[in-house]
């Protein structure tokens, strides 16, 4: 095990031996201040909601490090978290560690992006290459809304046909212990599960018992450990295009890279996220919000004006 040393924000230093904001009050070819403030302002809310909520300080195991990808060339870690852009994020980490084998990350297949051989991740490091690239990488991570989160991996791994793996792996036993007579098709297949039995399933105190949470619904927190590991950059879905700028800037990337624009016409808007909720009781709304809640303190999302949990 080792320590996230208290001091690394203040240590990252970019390729030319300056920290990044030191680079970027010296360069004038964009404006930044009003970015740099937000995200000063996101990194103190995150610290102080840490301070106040974790009491003590638990040490990172390698197992902690899974979801962190490293870049050696530009001295960046991307602690990546699916359904908020990750896809994109690792087409782009692709192209910054890929020495030129790729221009564009819109060029790289989708399945491609998470093939697990094609990116290092910190866990794959000794201990002390781990705790040098914790000190002086620039590191980031993508947050969501975290019902709008779960509501995009719900309808992306269980209404879409083609995720059978889900389906058979998770869809199947949610069916199995969550719905009144299911048919054996449903029981076979588990191919139709609806959100509330998807609901039942995340706060079913078995379903943690057995194994952790599969990444797509896991809490941002347990994934990436924002207490305990400093984020330099706090990127939010919500402003997802100029935050990805500001940070390929801030590692000096080729200008040529860039992060692709969003053009997905269906995406889980905070609406559909509303719909997916009318029919679900403020008992289970409030205890789903309980499981979620961190994630919307650390990360300053306020509760969703449609829950009926007040």
């Amino acid at each position: 095990p080792f320590s996230a040393s208290e001091d690394m924000r203040s240590t990252w230093q970019g390729k030319a031996g300056r920290s990044p904001l030191q680079a970027l009050y010296k360069s004038d070819q964009f404006e930044q201040s009003s970015l740099q403030a937000v995200h000063q302002q996101r990194r103190e809310m995150l610290s102080n909601i840490c301070s106040r909520y974790t009491r003590k300080r638990r040490l990172l195991q390698p197992d902690d490090l899974r979801h962190l990808v490293v870049d050696d060339t530009h001295g960046l870690l991307y602690c990546y978290v699916p359904k908020v852009a990750c896809t994109n994020w690792k087409r782009v980490m692709m192209v910054l560690t890929g020495q030129g084998k790729y221009q564009d990350p819109l060029e790289i297949p989708a399945h491609e992006a998470h093939v697990p051989s094609n990116l290092r991740t910190l866990s794959e490091y000794s201990i002390p290459e781990i705790n040098s690239r914790l000190r002086s990488y620039l590191k980031f991570v993508f947050v969501r809304e975290p019902f709008e989160r779960l509501v995009s991996a719900y309808r992306n791994k269980f209404t879409l046909s083609y995720n059978t793996a889900f389906h058979k792996r998770y869809g199947t036993k949610i069916i199995r212990r969550h719905r009144q007579e299911p048919s054996d098709r449903a029981l076979e297949r588990g191919d139709d599960v609806r959100f509330e039995e998807f609901v039942y399933y995340l706060l079913d105190p078995r379903t943690q018992q057995e194994e952790p949470f599969n990444e797509h619904w896991e809490r941002v927190h347990s994934l990436c450990h924002p207490c305990i590991i400093h984020y330099d950059v706090v990127g939010k879905y919500e402003t997802l295009a100029e935050d990805a700028n500001y940070i390929l800037q801030l590692v000096g990337a080729d200008t040529s890279v860039k992060f692709p624009a969003s053009s997905k016409t269906t995406r889980t808007t905070d609406d559909m996220t509303a719909q997916f909720f009318q029919d679900i009781s403020p008992f289970y709304q409030r205890r789903l919000f309980n499981l979620y809640k961190m994630d919307y303190l650390l990360f300053n999302y306020s509760i969703p004006s449609y829950l009926r949990i007040r």
